[in-house]
């Protein structure tokens, strides 16, 4: 062979594995920006028991065409106590299912629609302004883009046809199935995308270059080589997303053992499914690649208790877990005893506050040695408060409606103000957050004094916080009259800090960028002292 159709081979092979992953992401991208954060709530309500777990994986997996971004979202409810570690083994096992449905749509011959298709995206994209229509057309687009891909990909493989080295490997393959895992599991590392690597193997299987018996192990070794993203995206994080990461590289290797024992059987299964439903190539890839998660799923569903402790037990720790969901708010008290509902909101708003000011710590402790897993915890926080803030609220909203004393009533009152006060603390040191992001990304040096004084100024804030939440928890006048002082130290200290910070930049000890990100800080500091102050004016009474 010439060695420019060897050279054209490569291109046209890495030119469309390129078109390929590009029209699958922007595919998922699609689709994930026209179900918007219903696939989030998805997860989140429909996997009270693992088996629901599975199906609600399987079907955000299916739409967004990414079991990585589905293992991403499971891991982040984890984190986030919406879901048990068991219930997210479910998720995982589902997404194993879910993405099987790309193997399905390359198995439709539809190849050569593949630019129409893409035409038809981008009218969508380009025409309407719409954005539930645009995401539409990006869908379509990265569908059409796939196909595109795939049919580039195809010209660049049957070439294979003629090169000896490529037949004596398939030929091996068939008399040393482990050759076959091994080589699907590589290639998929390396791509990183399993919905790739099942995608070639379909064309290699379709242009006849391989046979069934050398083609299954390779499937098997694809599922194995998936969970390197996870992996990978795990690295360095929370306990949870490790134990996640490492449940999906189990559940697939375990998978892959026991279905290189049953190859013949399994193989015959598939031969079987190609004649009875007539199936292409492609296509029988497709079913195979299917059942083979399906009955892997089913096979191992029952141990999920197992999978848990062995995965425990070989990651031990405890994580810092941040709970989104109130644990105090029961509607039942709001009709049968107002006065009993109004307590636990109280004490809701009071664990409320104490995330407030352990995220002000957090945020602290990240300006300080800028270590991600800080800013991580902080941000964990900020999103803990807003949905208490919405669930503290809707449920102070119903109970406004019953009847109350003039004291509770005045209770009531406070509690609600209090709430969007503390859920404003935590926008502010988000706010802090990404100044320290800008800080690092940039290369901004703030002086030695300028530290000091910051941190002076953040010590004073989380103390004031914590004061007023302990105010508002005992309803203690003389705590929430020392809040009020602090306050006045904190306006005092933002002036006075400016007031050296103009000194330094006209000495020129600091630079403007520095000193921007500098008086930000402080105003923003400033700024909590003031919702700080607003909580003890409650307790006080004194709130205008």
């Amino acid at each position: 062979m010439a060695d420019v159709d060897v050279q054209q081979m490569i291109f046209e092979f890495i030119g469309g594995l390129g078109i390929f992953l590009f029209g699958l992401k922007y595919m998922g991208d699609g689709l994930q920006k026209t179900a918007g954060d219903q696939l989030r709530d998805l997860l989140d309500r429909f996997t009270r028991n693992p088996f629901m777990g599975v199906i609600s994986g399987a079907v955000v997996t299916a739409l967004v065409q990414s079991s990585s971004t589905t293992t991403v979202l499971t891991v982040g409810l984890v984190n986030a106590g919406f879901m048990s570690f068991r219930q997210a083994i479910g998720v995982i096992m589902g997404a194993n299912i879910g993405t099987t449905m790309t193997a399905f749509i390359i198995g439709i011959d539809i190849k050569e629609y593949g630019l129409p298709i893409i035409a038809l995206g981008s009218f969508l994209l380009f025409f309407f302004k719409n954005k539930r229509v645009a995401s539409i057309g990006q869908t379509i687009f990265g569908l059409g883009a796939l196909f595109v891909g795939l049919e580039t990909m195809s010209g660049g493989m049957k070439p294979l046809r003629s090169l000896e080295a490529f037949s004596d490997l398939t030929l091996s393959m068939s008399e040393n199935p482990l050759l076959g895992v091994v080589i699907g599991t590589l290639f998929t590392v390396i791509v990183q995308s399993s919905s790739a690597t099942i995608g070639i193997l379909q064309e290699l299987f379709g242009q006849g270059l391989m046979k069934l018996d050398a083609a299954l192990p390779v499937l098997f070794g694809d599922n194995i080589g998936t969970t390197i993203t996870a992996v990978l995206a795990a690295i360095g994080t929370s306990i949870s997303a490790r134990r996640a990461a490492f449940v999906h590289v189990i559940f697939n290797v375990i998978g892959a053992i026991v279905f290189l024992l049953l190859l013949y059987p399994f193989t015959l299964y598939v031969e079987y499914l190609q004649q009875t439903l007539n199936l292409d190539n492609e296509m029988t890839i497709a079913f195979a690649h299917g059942s083979f998660n399906v009955a892997n799923t089913i096979i191992q569903f029952p141990f999920i208790g197992a999978l848990a402790y062995i995965v425990t037990k070989l990651i031990p720790g405890q994580d810092v877990v941040v709970e989104y969901k109130p644990k105090h708010l029961d509607p039942i008290f709001i009709e049968q005893s107002p006065s009993v509902a109004l307590d636990q909101a109280k004490a809701e708003v009071i664990r409320m506050g104490e995330y407030a000011y352990q995220g002000l710590e957090s945020t602290s402790q990240y300006l300080n040695n800028m270590n991600q897993k800080h800013a991580d915890h902080a941000l964990q926080i900020e999103g803990a408060l807003n949905n208490l803030d919405r669930e503290i609220t809707e449920y102070l909203v119903q109970l406004s409606g019953t009847s109350f004393t003039e004291a509770e009533s005045t209770k009531h009152s406070t509690l609600m103000d209090s709430v969007r006060d503390i859920e404003r603390i935590g926008d502010h040191f988000e706010n802090i957050i990404e100044l320290v992001n800008y800080r690092i990304s940039n290369k901004v040096e703030i002086t030695e004094q300028a530290m000091i004084d910051l941190n002076e100024m953040f010590d004073l804030t989380i103390v004031t916080v914590k004061q007023a939440i302990s105010s508002l928890d005992n309803m203690d006048r003389e705590a929430a009259l020392a809040v009020v002082q602090k306050e006045d130290q904190i306006d005092k200290m933002e002036r006075k800090y400016r007031k050296k910070h103009i000194i330094r930049l006209n000495e020129g000890a600091c630079s403007g960028t520095a000193g921007i990100v500098y008086v930000d800080i402080i105003s923003n500091l400033e700024r909590i002292g003031d919702h700080a102050v607003n909580i003890a004016e409650e307790v006080l009474g004194e709130k205008k």
